[in-house]
């Protein structure tokens, strides 16, 4: 009987994972919970605030993240790979031990070995797993190449679709702020063109109730949605969300480019550095998230500003504002329109 491949023992520890789903997820995600066929956490792999965006099917095993398009996948063992932060082939091992299931032979033992061949044996072991990780990851690369395609494809005929964005929209005026570029489909569904180098590449649909996602597989990793024209030499704001994009470029008159989460915030700097260069006066607009451990929005903002030699700004609070406020649009809607005076750096 021929030997079953690397990938082969990936699937097989996939398939018993699913079998144990509900005994494993509880121990990866201990945040989540049980939502009908569904269970629905945090991503610690990305400090989430609050759960809603990420799920894993009970039934299937495939898990997404609609807040990073980067973060899904078909089984548990890529799961679990990318909790972990590591290859495949040793979230399979993992998987296997504690399920005890036997499907990796055990190492070679090493301990009658004199010290030529144990290292002959860990240089082969090593070279083996590297072989092995090296050839998933252009495989899993391959495939999200694939699926970046067919999003920007797809982003491309719903925005040809779609109609410009009523101005009463219960998000808008929620928010305060005019449609500017968004587009609107039918059940009340604003669309944000989110672009690289100019060339739209994927779409976030925002629902009346607030709720975003965007399209499954397309790219978000440094990419934006861009408000106002820029001309050298002026100043370019970057933001995290499309309503603070807006609430900025409304109250500066200044281009603002959206980077839709703070985890993105550096990328799509320094891709306005890399295209701008020296012309423009770069200016990080960031979220003050003073009731997250470790507020993730400043940080991210600061190291943003730190990678691209830009400056940075914050929200300055009134003494009675709320704790809860965490960006400029926060505070224009605090503020009420009682000055206009919302960004300063």
């Amino acid at each position: 009987m021929k030997k079953p491949g690397p990938v082969d023992l990936i699937r097989h520890a996939a398939r018993y994972a699913l079998n144990a789903a509900e005994t494993l997820l509880p121990e990866w995600l201990p945040e989540g919970k049980r939502k009908g066929r569904e269970w629905v956490a945090t991503n610690i792999a990305r400090g989430d605030r609050q759960a809603g965006s990420f799920g894993v099917s009970l039934d299937t095993g495939r898990w997404n993240d609609f807040a990073d398009s980067a973060a899904h996948g078909g089984d548990l063992v890529s799961l679990l790979a990318y909790l972990r932060g590591y290859g495949q082939t040793v979230a399979a091992r993992e998987i296997d031990e504690r399920l005890r299931l036997g499907l990796y032979q055990p190492k070679v033992t090493t301990t009658d070995l004199d010290s030529e061949q144990r290292r002959q044996v860990d240089q082969d072991q090593r070279r083996q797993f590297e072989l092995e990780h090296r050839a998933l990851k252009l495989r899993s690369q391959r495939l999200q190449e694939e699926k970046n395609r067919e999003a920007a494809r797809q982003a491309t005929e719903l925005w040809r679709m779609a109609r410009p964005a009523d101005g009463l929209h219960a998000y808008l005026v929620a928010k305060g702020v005019r449609p500017h570029l968004l587009r609107q489909m039918t059940q009340g569904r604003l669309i944000v063109p989110l672009c690289d180098d100019g060339r739209l590449v994927n779409l976030q649909t925002i629902m009346p109730s607030s709720e975003k996602r965007f399209l499954p597989g397309g790219r978000v990793q440094g990419c934006y949605s861009p408000l106002g024209k820029f001309t050298a030499g002026s100043r370019l704001y970057v933001c995290e969300g499309w309503a603070t994009g807006a609430t900025l470029h409304q109250n500066t008159g200044c281009p603002v480019v959206c980077a839709m989460n703070a985890g993105n915030l550096k990328a799509v700097a320094l891709a306005m550095r890399e295209r701008y260069g020296e012309d423009v006066d770069l200016v990080i607009a960031g979220d003050d998230d003073r009731q997250t451990l470790g507020n993730p929005g400043r940080t991210a903002a600061c190291s943003a500003a730190r990678a691209t030699g830009a400056q940075v700004t914050f929200p300055e609070w009134p003494d009675d504002a709320p704790p809860d406020l965490s960006d400029f649009n926060d505070l224009y809607l605090w503020l009420f329109g009682q000055t206009k005076e919302i960004c300063k750096v």
